[in-house]
């Protein structure tokens, strides 16, 4: 389901004042669920995932997307080999 056009996308309001006044920065947000807008372009974000942060530069191709979109918040599952021993 996707938001009401009238009310616009959401940006966390801390989020924004911060991207407004420190350009080019890293700047440290948990707020994944916040919509890329053209104020972010060229600026460095560093997203929380859960456990760690990590480091996103903005580009144009990501405007309209979310920020959680580029960092999963789980490892992806694969089986483990087994060792066999040779005599």
């Amino acid at each position: 389901m996707t938001r009401v056009k009238w009310k616009g996308p959401y940006i966390q309001a801390k989020l924004l004042k911060k991207v407004t006044k420190i350009s080019k920065k890293n700047i440290k947000t948990v707020s994944r669920q916040s919509v890329i807008t053209h104020k972010f372009i060229g600026v460095s974000l560093q997203i929380h995932n859960g456990k760690s942060f990590g480091i996103l530069k903005i580009t144009n191709d990501m405007v309209g997307h979310k920020l959680g979109e580029f960092f999963p918040t789980r490892k992806q599952f694969s089986y483990k080999k087994n060792k066999k021993n040779k005599r």
